[in-house]
């Protein structure tokens, strides 16, 4: 829609540093945005309250209102985020965590963990990987799921240190019953702990012809949709945890995707962390040719803040800036220290809602059906939140901390030799490097796909890289050495049984015809 906003409630952007919140017009319950539609009829009237009478009655706390109507109020002003290269430079001057480490644990360890939460974000289904519960749900190794692992490098923090370190994990409505189910089953004494789950709002989703509340009778709960990691602040403070946690005396937050193994709690970081006095450290990690298209880091010009830019918030004319990693070097990692006193207070003096940039993603009411209503779901990162406060930093981790699941190429690796578990339960490089892996989407992308042509994990830690083309199953003895593609051009599943493949190219078909 061509959107004309009632200029009484025109947002002004998060970027600009002189914005004075509490001088500004917000939406109230009768409040109404006016907007032209693309006809030209006329002009049609939407009353905030429908939005706010539906998550009320949903229960959502008035955090959680106050966020989405923060959201809300970009989309209709037509906000686009676009941070051009004339509004930003380079970030070159940052810690790296190799110059942090200490050979002693610091004196007041003990002190430090007993003031920190560990929480990891736990929202995501995995659906890409045709998951239908919770991906850390997922066997990694040695028949240990990503949560066993998650659960077991907590509970030898703490024994091994004398730390009663907090631990959280922030669930999705879509994930919370599995995932209380399986660590009340195999983690009893986890579940049991006061506060051990952050429950992520719901937001609902807008109609994009109308801007009114999506609506798809058939199954309601497709109204409603997550609102990004970003919602992790508002959930905070609407659940009443912040507020408990600073009561317990608790200062320090370390946040981490649950699929990335490669996030623990770096004791160096923490103690870094807490000497700096920073409201919020970022781990960041060197970009390579192949990040070249993702986010990176930035340093806004007009008040020197620290911010993210992802590719959506690029003009046209600075993609070559944008895609130039010796001019930006560094992407965020999602693992993030925040402090937590230092977030109150900004929360307090923001109105309860941080400013974060929108992500408008587009989208169908039903997923699955391309053919129902168009959908906005409004989404925010927690990352951009670097861009909140006047005194965030950076610390340059090691690639290793950044090691996410996000395809079956990546599990497998993390299945295979490649990595090994420690004795704290931690996931590390059985060599220099992991190998590249790309497997073939039309016959691996799915995990249970994967499962029946995968019997036994090929050996790895000894490949540089491996290409799958076509239905290849592996069997038990497979090992890979340097660079191997291996190419099977039917649709029948050939085996690779027990053998050393040494920087080579193979034609199963080919292969399996020569013997016949």
């Amino acid at each position: 829609p061509n959107l004309t906003p009632d200029p009484s409630i025109l947002y002004r952007s998060p970027s600009n540093p002189s914005r004075n919140r509490a001088s500004e017009p917000v939406l109230r319950t009768r409040d109404f945005i006016t907007m032209a539609t693309q006809t030209a009829q006329p002009t049609e009237t939407i009353p905030w309250e429908l939005f706010e009478k539906k998550m009320e009655q949903k229960g959502s706390s008035q955090a959680a209102i106050g966020a989405f109507k923060h959201n809300y109020e970009q989309l209709v002003a037509g906000v686009t985020g676009l941070l051009p290269e004339s509004d930003i430079e380079s970030v070159t001057e940052l810690p790296y965590l190799e110059s942090l480490k200490s050979s002693s644990s610091p004196d007041n360890l003990q002190e430090l963990l007993s003031q920190t939460v560990v929480l990891k974000l736990n929202g995501g289904l995995g659906t890409s990987m045709g998951l239908e519960k919770a991906k850390s749900l997922l066997v990694v190794k040695e028949g240990k799921t990503f949560l066993d692992l998650i659960a077991e490098q907590i509970k030898y923090t703490r024994k091994q240190y004398k730390s009663n370190v907090r631990f959280v994990l922030m669930n999705s409505f879509s994930t919370s019953d599995d995932t209380k189910a399986y660590l009340k089953q195999a983690h009893k004494d986890l579940i049991e702990e006061e506060d051990v789950e952050l429950l992520q709002n719901a937001s609902t989703k807008v109609d994009a012809a109308t801007l009114k509340p999506a609506e798809y009778p058939e199954n309601p709960d497709m109204e409603w949709c997550p609102p990004g990691h970003g919602d992790i602040y508002p959930s905070l403070l609407g659940s009443g945890m912040l507020d408990r946690l600073l009561k317990k005396g608790l200062k320090f937050l370390f946040v981490s995707n649950s699929d990335n193994l490669g996030a623990t709690l770096d004791l160096d970081l923490l103690a870094y962390f807490a000497s700096s006095d920073k409201s919020f450290v970022m781990e960041v990690a060197e970009r390579t040719a192949s990040d070249k298209k993702g986010g990176h880091l930035a340093k806004r010009k007009s008040d020197g803040r620290l911010v993210l830019r992802e590719s959506a918030q690029c003009p046209d004319g600075d993609k070559a800036a944008f895609e130039d990693i010796s001019k930006h070097k560094f992407f965020n990692t999602n693992n993030l220290w925040v402090n937590l006193p230092k977030l109150k207070a900004a929360l307090d003096a923001a109105g309860g809602v941080l400013p974060l940039p929108l992500i408008k993603n587009k989208k169908t009411v039903n997923p699955r059906d391309s053919g129902s209503t168009p959908v906005f779901q409004l989404e925010t990162a927690m990352g951009a939140a670097i861009e909140c406060f006047d005194d965030s930093g950076a610390v340059v981790v090691p690639r290793s901390r950044f090691a996410p699941v996000k395809t079956c190429a990546d599990l497998l690796v993390l299945r295979s030799d490649a990595y090994k578990i420690t004795q704290a339960s931690t996931v590390e490089l059985s060599d220099v490097a992991a190998p590249a892996v790309k497997l073939d989407d039309g016959h691996y992308k799915l995990v249970d796909k994967m499962d029946a042509l995968v019997k036994t994990v090929p050996s790895l830690w000894q490949a540089t890289s491996l290409t799958v083309k076509g239905p290849v199953r592996f069997e038990a003895g497979v090992v890979i050495k340097g660079d191997v593609t291996l190419i099977n051009s039917t649709n029948e599943p050939l085996p690779v049984r027990s053998r050393i493949l040494v920087s080579t190219t193979i034609d199963l078909a080919e292969e399996s015809k020569s013997k016949a």
